[in-house]
């Protein structure tokens, strides 16, 4: 989709945040047309350029953060140096969003809070995720990922009965919490458009994961208080009962979801022993490890892809577990068209995938690569602020510099 068909074209968003959670929501709003402009710490930059993640390193910078700042531009800015501090204010009038994600009271204490924001500029959409929030015994722990999932309850959930805390293999808080801010950023950008009001929009790790939560706490809130018991055999859902799981078949494995009626599931798969169950419609759940047995020992003595073959024309919900070279290889991956080639200075060129969303039935790919360090700091002083400032422009009165006021996170 062309720049100038995108649904946020024109949009300014000053981005100070840094890591992944935020970042991730300013990325969905360039991938939708917002031009999206990193205040980065002079000499430093996003602590999330030096976060490794594997040894890959691109024209300096890491693989996640290629991934998370893709299609942004950037420019540092000292928060302790009053003509950088100035020449932030000048930004914050001629943009419509801002974003952070410091530790409650940071950005406050550096003049830059929403309060002080709105003052600037009152139709502003102030974006802002913490890790548990800005009161409580918890707001000045650290917003990480891992924690955020052990204190929501996830570990303790994932995984069968006897296994321990079972993390999940991505930084699915961050992912979470970051997709929620850009979710309410952009209805507080509606609500604007129709009252003419700025809003704060917050969010935290914590009610993200605990949103992430929400179907199986409703039923925990009003079933007595009982907890979840995790089943014992290839438990995949604390709540589902059998044949809810994954199976190991006899090269590879089987993923199966519930189904409606546990006798056809095990005619079709030719099982005995299981018809004492047949007639009994809470057996599938209170009698769930049983029944996952035996299917399991059944399930051994095929491969997937005849699996597949007799469940799948039956209407049995059920697939094969891909890893990601299956995955990419498969012709659903080539007909959503998943990947994109970002390039940095016309030369860098890197992989990438692409947003999810499709609009018009246009896929939203851009093969601008996450911005050098201060790449675009001239340019954009120069472009948004030689009317606002007095003297020299923004690009030419303030050196970089080696500290920041961004080191609090």
């Amino acid at each position: 989709m062309p720049q100038s068909q995108r649904p946020l074209d024109g949009l300014v968003v000053l981005d100070f945040s840094q890591f992944l959670s935020a970042p991730l929501a300013t990325l969905k709003l360039a991938d939708l047309g917002a031009r999206v402009i990193k205040v980065e710490r002079p000499g430093i930059g996003d602590l999330c350029r030096n976060l490794y993640i594997s040894d890959t390193d691109i024209d300096g910078d890491n693989s996640l953060f290629h991934a998370i700042n893709r299609n942004k531009e950037s420019i540092t800015a000292d928060l302790r140096e009053p003509d950088d501090r100035e020449r932030l204010r000048a930004l914050l009038k001629t943009a419509d969003v801002m974003v952070q994600n410091f530790r409650p009271g940071v950005i406050e204490r550096q003049g830059f809070g929403y309060d002080a924001v709105r003052e600037i500029n009152p139709r502003i959409v102030y974006g802002s995720i913490s890790g548990y929030g800005e009161e409580g015994e918890w707001k000045d722990l650290p917003g990480q990922d891992l924690l955020a999932q052990a204190r929501s309850g996830l570990l303790w959930l994932t995984g069968s009965r006897d296994d321990p805390p079972m993390p999940m293999g991505l930084a699915v808080a961050d992912m979470l919490a970051g997709n929620a801010l850009a979710q309410g950023i952009l209805a507080a950008l509606v609500g604007r458009g129709i009252h003419g009001r700025g809003a704060l929009v917050q969010t935290s790790l914590l009610e993200a994961m605990v949103d992430f939560q929400f179907e199986v706490l409703t039923t925990h809130l009003n079933d007595g208080g009982r907890l979840p018991v995790r089943g014992a055999v290839n438990s995949a859902h604390a709540y589902l009962g059998a044949p809810y799981g994954v199976y190991e078949t006899a090269d590879s494995f089987l993923a199966v979801a519930m189904t409606p009626s546990l006798q056809k599931l095990a005619e079709l798969m030719g099982i005995d022993g299981l018809s004492q169950y047949y007639d009994d419609k809470h057996a599938m759940m209170r009698q769930r490890d049983e029944i996952k047995a035996v299917m399991a020992g059944a399930i051994r003595e095929r491969t997937t892809a005849e699996w597949l073959a007799i469940l799948q024309p039956a209407d049995i919900w059920c697939s094969e577990v891909l890893d990601w070279p299956q995955l990419m290889a498969s012709e659903a991956w080539k007909i959503l068209s998943l990947e994109q080639e970002i390039r940095r200075n016309g030369e860098v060129r890197l992989n990438a995938l692409r947003g999810p969303l499709r609009i018009d039935n246009c896929t939203l790919k851009s093969d601008r690569a996450a911005p050098a360090l201060g790449a675009d700091r001239d340019r954009i002083f120069d472009e948004l602020l030689s009317d606002n400032l007095p003297g020299e422009s923004g690009a030419k009165a303030a050196p970089a510099r080696e500290a920041g006021a961004f080191e609090e996170k």
